[in-house]
């Protein structure tokens, strides 16, 4: 693949003006002299047009033969007359290679001119040299126009690309680090204009996007660090309660090492679920791909509720809305449902209401708990962030984020609100509905 042609674009464009003056000038130049050529033959028809006209009125007033030719040549032209009687009258004639044109004319008068033979010849030798004459003056004026053109270009042309030579600096400063400086056009409409509104957008972009990774890289740094904190506290309890269990004699109650037993499972189960979080967020940054299938939310809402029944017997859950049926992944939307009731129960302490509401695009989960303050609404659903009340529910600050990962996925999304009576409402809007009549519910 060839590469972009980057000769002088000062050069380029003053060496195609001149070529195109250069190409104006000749033709203009075959033009005058075609037009020259043209009127100066006709003004010699004229004079020999009219020389004939005064031969036959001298004829007819009986001039002299010898009158009659004198009077009627003039300068450039010259006349022959043959008289009746074979009498030729006449110059000695002009010079072989002369260029000339000539005119015959029978005359009519008194009977000693009455019927001779008048001939008139121009001399185009004067026409020629006024020709040559032209051509010269037509040349030097080209020719100087050109030199006058030509400097008077790269004037021109070095005032009318000082904004590229702007452009050229301010990319090199951004190249070399700096940063923030915009040329900023008067004029975005004028071509100028938008090529220096178009390269200001892709530095906007460009910065933004530096912007960006660094945003992204550090909060990948600070997720890391988070996640790592987060997996050594289980693991270390694991550790811990595992070494305790091996150091114990053989004497020791079996009630203690069911209690050592039990603490590894949890803190295991912990930290299993905390890696199977972290690996649900990192195919959700890698495009997470869905299996849809048409849902009936209502029947997933009250699977979800007679979950939390049987593992919370003081919370009460009540489901309500349409039989709504969208085209989803129903495994990634009963994570979804799991994960936001999961957060409402420990956010309620297992004591309370948990209405769990089917609506026409989703469903919201709306818990009668201490609700979440204004400024936290959004920011519960960043990476490992946790309010008082999950911390010491031992929440990890990862359900939420994914729960609107998926959401995102399907189209749809998730959002925090205050509900009307207290408490927290978790709103999931904008998932596709499934085919009227089409794919049979799964």
């Amino acid at each position: 693949m060839s590469g972009l042609r980057t000769a002088s674009l000062r050069r380029r464009v003053t060496v195609t003006v001149l070529v195109v003056l250069a190409v104006v000038l000749v033709a203009v130049g075959l033009v005058v002299d075609a037009v020259f050529r043209a009127q100066a033959e006709r003004d010699v028809n004229a004079v020999l047009t009219a020389r004939i006209q005064l031969a036959q009125q001298l004829a007819k007033q009986n001039t002299a033969p010898q009158n009659l030719l004198r009077r009627v040549e003039t300068r450039g032209v010259q006349g022959t007359l043959t008289l009746p009687d074979g009498t030729v009258l006449g110059g000695p004639g002009l010079p072989a290679d002369a260029r000339i044109r000539q005119v015959r004319a029978t005359l009519s008068g008194p009977p000693r001119i009455d019927g001779a033979k008048l001939t008139l010849t121009a001399d185009e030798s004067l026409i020629a040299a006024a020709e040559q004459s032209l051509r010269w003056v037509l040349l030097a004026t080209g020719v100087g126009a050109l030199v006058v053109v030509a400097i008077a270009l790269l004037l021109a042309v070095r005032f009318a690309l000082a904004p590229l030579d702007a452009m050229t600096r301010l990319a090199r400063s951004i190249v070399s680090g700096g940063r923030g400086g915009r040329l900023a056009p008067e004029r975005p409409g004028t071509e100028l204009g938008r090529a220096a509104a178009a390269f200001d957008s892709a530095l906007d972009a460009l910065e933004g996007a530096e912007r960006a990774a660094r945003e992204s890289e550090e909060r990948t740094r600070r997720f890391v660090a988070d996640a790592a904190h987060e997996l050594r506290t289980p693991l270390a309890g694991v550790q811990a309660a595992a070494e305790a269990l091996l150091q114990q004699p053989p004497d020791t109650p079996q009630e203690q090492r069911e209690r050592l037993q039990l603490l590894v499972v949890r803190e295991s189960q912990r930290a299993g679920r905390l890696v199977a979080d972290l690996l649900d967020l990192a195919r959700l940054d890698a495009g997470a791909e869905l299996d849809r299938t048409p849902v009936a939310l209502r029947e997933l809402a009250a699977v979800q509720a007679e979950q939390v029944r049987l593992t919370t017997p003081d919370v009460t859950v009540e489901v309500t809305g349409p039989d709504t049926v969208v085209v989803g992944d129903r495994a990634r939307l009963t994570q979804i449902l799991a994960n936001l009731t999961g957060n409402a129960v420990r956010a309620m302490a297992g004591r309370g209401t948990l209405t769990l509401e089917v609506t026409a695009d989703g469903f919201t989960v709306t818990d009668t708990g201490p609700g979440v303050p204004g400024p936290e609404r959004e920011r519960i659903f960043d990476r490992l962030v946790r309010l008082d009340a999950a911390r010491e529910q031992g929440g990890s600050g990862l359900g939420l984020p994914i729960a609107r990962g998926f959401a995102r996925a399907h189209g749809g999304d998730l959002w925090c609100e205050a509900a009307s009576g207290g408490g927290a409402r978790f709103r999931l809007t904008g998932l596709p509905p499934a085919p009227q009549g089409g794919l049979r519910c799964v």
